[in-house]
């Protein structure tokens, strides 16, 4: 398992170069067009050519990207062509809101799609129908709409939440929670109706199986067949599922946090791509890449421990 997973770390970093450099190369189309945006529409073509200079830019492509995946090694990922301000920490600080939304919103995924999928699976008739119809519910509801409906009755109408801002946890527990409400609602609506599906399906697939019965037979409860050994079988696909779960969270960031006016991770994306700001999309690119990277090795490892047979030595 030890070498499985530094197979899977090295994979790690040379998917990490690679998406970078073809991030890099798209971008370099665009660099005129950035400098331009930097010194502004009237600057002289000296002034534009000096800034590129300064900034690299002058360089062969290939000459560029190498020297920012070495400064990228040593933990150097540049500073923001507008705001002077160092990308390793602006990138960090933002990603540390966006995690504390989707984390939470991911684990009430896990529970509430567990529950639910269990319910569903061994609980036939409304119980079922009743599961179901949230999956499908939470498929069918786009998450933009249901962020607006959200903010008009319970920030607007009911004034029981705040519609826009953040506060960190470490300022005010309460306001926090508060703060982060309706965008994990709206995170979880969605991710409940993908893993539900998942879990229902598996645990149907797994309670038909030959051992299950022998179980029975053998007087065994039906709690323990159920959760003992059912579920941990089937947790495999609802972990593969609960990882890419985590990935769309942090997709859906870049429109959950410009709705809401939260300072993560994907509204930064989204504004550093707006202005062509290369070090900080660079720097989102990494980091991003490591994070999936990341989710999909723990995922494997779980997995591997929930279940002997997915061990791989």
């Amino acid at each position: 398992m030890a070498l499985y997973a530094l197979r899977r770390l090295g994979t790690g970093l040379v998917l990490a170069v690679l998406v970078t450099l073809i991030v890099y190369l798209l971008l370099s189309v665009s660099f005129d067009s950035i400098v331009h945006g930097i010194v502004g529409p009237a600057a002289s073509p000296e002034t534009i050519a000096a800034r590129k200079a300064d900034i690299g830019m002058d360089r062969p492509i290939l000459v560029q990207y190498l020297d920012w995946l070495a400064h990228a090694a040593r933990g150097d990922f540049g500073v923001s062509y507008f705001t002077s301000e160092p990308v390793g920490h602006a990138v960090s600080t933002r990603l540390g809101v966006t995690l504390s939304i989707v984390v939470v919103a991911l684990i009430i995924t896990a529970v509430v799609s567990i529950a639910l999928g269990v319910l569903a699976a061994t609980h036939s008739g409304a119980t079922d129908r009743i599961a179901q119809g949230i999956s499908l519910t939470g498929t069918l509801v786009p998450n933009l709409l249901l962020a607006i409906v959200l903010v008009f009755v319970l920030a607007i109408k009911l004034k029981l939440l705040p519609a826009t801002g953040f506060t960190p946890f470490s300022e005010d527990p309460g306001r926090w929670a508060a703060a982060i409400t309706i965008p994990v609602i709206v995170l979880v609506v969605h991710g409940i109706a993908n893993l539900t599906a998942q879990v229902r399906g598996a645990m149907i697939d797994e309670l038909r199986k030959d051992y299950i019965r022998t179980l029975r037979t053998r007087g065994i409860s039906t709690r323990s067949v159920v959760l003992r050994h059912a579920l941990r079988n089937a947790a495999g696909p609802a972990l593969t599922v609960l990882s890419l779960e985590f990935i769309t969270m942090l997709g859906g960031a870049i429109i959950i946090e410009n709705v809401f006016a939260l300072p993560g991770f994907g509204s930064y994306a989204f504004n550093a791509a707006l202005q062509g700001d290369v070090p900080i999309i660079m720097g989102i690119t990494l980091f991003a890449v490591m994070l999936v990277v990341g989710i999909n090795l723990t995922v494997d490892l779980v997995n591997g421990w929930l279940n002997p047979k997915a061990r791989i030595h």
